[in-house]
């Protein structure tokens, strides 16, 4: 009998005799004729197996020299072993790479057709924004390489410039002629800037943080007597006290004179109270000769915002003391030129003793109080002149009630020493007027949207303007932040846009806080044992935006629910945005950045200039790098202050 066949590695059989040698050799080149004649034919159904079987291998196969169970070795070719492992290795790579590259091209090809028009304005947008950023960078760099030949060690002025002012030098302008009001008024010339770097006062003191320092500041960081503060109006001595370091002005819970004043404006217009003035239209307001603020310190924890403009004064400023308690104020005066602010801008207008002569100049401050206020606006005036007896007094207030009633303003309610009018909401009254009873309405060559440095007008103004809403047709606040589809149509811009914008600022104020947190939320020092206070308790308050655009730094602080007020600046080299910021119920003002800006030196906890500099990029610089950071030295406050420059991209 003979033994069982093995198959060796070589191929060859091992028997017992050479009979069956002979048979083996004879069986074996048999098999092998077969196996070239289906080889050419087996060949595409074993390379379709090839992945299967190695899939489906069995875990337990031996070694590439040990026995299967059917008594057969292992092929030093077949499928499992480690050779042709990585055969199918290196096919499978290339079957995904083929698969990849067919996926790719595919996804390639149905984007390339997919994308929209708007998408690829999109892109074009950021392309060009990174291209500004290019040349902002350049220029930067350029400006830095010249070293020491362009820069020179900038020097202190002495100490008695610490209130220093450029453009506001009265006695100059004088000397210059300049008269009956002009005198006032900001004349920037070509020695208006100063080459040095303000000091503080000797005694100056880091602010007390919000909301306290609303109601008490520190005597030697402004330029006040106690002689001035004795001198001043007998209201004014009421709502301030003064000892040897501080001014505390006595808040709404202490004092019932602002309280029971504007309780008493609502109840004029039909109001229950000064709170319901957000849902009759009311969010933004111009006061006109401010006082110290305090009529907008009452009015801000109701969602309301006044901006303060006064004259500028040396000492004593009305404007220098607003800014110190946190309140938005400003330089400005209703002397010779137009407010730099848009047509149909603020929903409130309020004096109270401001010291306007309404009646002078044929009434061209009156036409500027209609041309800056909105349809269906208030103007609010509390002046002795109201109930004057005497034939002068008389005749003047006869000329400001007549003049009112003649540019469309309906006369609400006068009690005591105050009047309300509101504004027409209707076009066709000016239209329907007699013939020579009132002021004509401008031409469209006249009718500046957002004037600069232009003279008062004598027509009136903004009747022509897509903006022209009703304020109770605008959406409260703060939903009128958020500008609907119609409204961005009248500016040519997309929700898509705003809605861009926005996501990008909320980005960048997260950061922002991120970074500064060491710095704004620190006493200055602090007590010893006591926590940094959260949010909105902190010392970062008053913020200047100096390249402002859509107002989204000013959206995103507010939406994150920090307790500050922007003063947005929109720069006269960019496009026009500032109408459209202040229908977003903010506050800002149109400015030329090679001139200095209408305010008083420590004003602003944090000054953010984001793409200023590529705004002039394509423009011959009319000033330096230095000038501007210069500029912002002198308006920061010292210590707490911060600046953001550069590009949100």
């Amino acid at each position: 009998m003979s033994r069982p066949l093995h198959r060796g590695i070589s191929g060859m059989r091992i028997s017992g005799n050479n009979h069956d040698l002979w048979d083996s050799q004879m069986k074996d080149k048999t098999e092998k004729e077969d196996l070239d004649r289906n080889r050419s034919s087996d060949h595409s159904y074993l390379s379709l197996q090839f992945p299967l079987k190695v899939l489906l291998a069995d875990n337990n196969s031996p070694s590439k020299y040990g026995s299967r169970e059917n008594g057969f070795a292992s092929d030093p070719f077949s499928i499992g072993t480690p050779r042709s492992r990585h055969k199918l290795t290196l096919l499978l790579l290339k079957l995904s790479l083929v698969v990849i590259l067919v996926l790719a091209l595919t996804g390639s090809l149905w984007w390339t057709i997919s994308i929209s028009a708007s998408s690829r304005g999109q892109i074009l947008h950021n392309y060009r924004r990174l291209q500004e950023q290019l040349v902002s960078d350049l220029w930067d760099i350029g400006e830095l390489s010249l070293g020491s030949s362009r820069f020179k060690e900038v020097e202190f002025c002495s100490q008695e410039s610490e209130n220093y002012v450029p453009c506001f030098n009265v006695s100059e302008n004088l000397a210059l002629g300049f008269s009956n009001g002009d005198e006032n008024d900001r004349h920037c010339g070509q020695g208006s800037r100063q080459s040095c770097l303000l000091l503080p006062p000797v005694n100056y003191r880091i602010p007390l943080r919000w909301p306290t320092g609303r109601d008490v500041i520190w005597v030697s960081n402004v330029k006040i007597t106690a002689q001035e503060v004795l001198s001043s109006g007998s209201l004014t001595k009421r709502m301030m006290m003064l000892d040897e370091e501080q001014i505390s002005f006595r808040s709404s819970s202490m004092f019932d004179g602002v309280e029971d004043y504007s309780h008493q404006i609502a109840e004029m217009i039909g109001l229950r109270n000064e709170s319901n003035l957000i849902q009759a239209g009311v969010r933004t307001i111009l006061d006109i000769g401010c006082g110290y603020g305090s009529f907008g310190a009452h009015l801000f924890p109701k969602q309301l915002l006044t901006m303060c403009i006064a004259n500028y004064e040396a000492s004593g400023s009305q404007v220098q003391l607003t800014l110190e308690r946190g309140l938005p104020a400003m330089i400005n005066s209703f002397s010779s030129k137009q407010l730099p602010y848009p047509s149909l801008s603020f929903d409130m207008l309020h004096c109270a003793r401001c010291g306007i002569d309404w009646d002078q100049k044929d009434g061209s401050f009156l036409i500027e109080v209609d041309r800056v206020l909105r349809p269906g606006g208030y103007f609010v005036w509390t002046s002795p002149l109201i109930n004057a007896r005497n034939k002068e007094n008389l005749k003047r207030w006869n000329f400001v009630r007549d003049f009112a009633e003649n540019i469309c303003w309906e006369m609400l309610s006068q009690q005591d020493e105050t009047v309300v009018w509101k504004k027409t909401t209707k076009r066709n009254c000016y239209s329907s007027r007699k013939p020579g009873s009132g002021p004509s309405i401008c031409s469209r060559g006249h009718d500046i949207e957002t004037p600069y440095y232009r003279p008062l007008q004598a027509c009136i103004a903004g009747t022509q303007s897509r903006r022209w809403i009703p304020i109770e047709e605008r959406r409260t606040w703060p939903s009128r932040s958020q500008l609907s589809k119609s409204e961005l149509a009248i500016y040519g811009l997309h929700l898509e846009e705003l809605a861009e914008d926005s996501a990008n600022w909320k980005t960048a104020v997260h950061n922002y806080w991120s970074l500064l947190s060491p710095l704004i939320f620190s006493d200055h020092p602090k007590r010893p044992g006591d926590e940094d206070p959260s949010p909105p308790y902190n010392m970062l308050r008053n913020v200047l935006d100096m390249n402002a655009h859509f107002g989204g730094f000013n959206s995103a602080l507010l939406e994150a629910g920090k307790s500050v007020w922007v003063m947005n600046v929109v720069p006269t080299t960019g496009p026009n945005y500032l109408p459209l910021i202040l229908d977003r119920g903010f506050v800002g003002v149109l400015h030329d950045w090679c001139e200095p800006f209408p305010t008083y030196p420590r004003t602003y906890d944090l000054v953010h200039a984001a793409g200023l500099l590529s705004l002039d990029s394509g423009k011959q610089r009319r000033c330096t790098m230095l000038d501007i950071f210069m500029e912002v030295d002198r308006v920061v406050r010292p210590e707490v202050s911060s600046l953001r420059l550069g590009d949100n991209t």
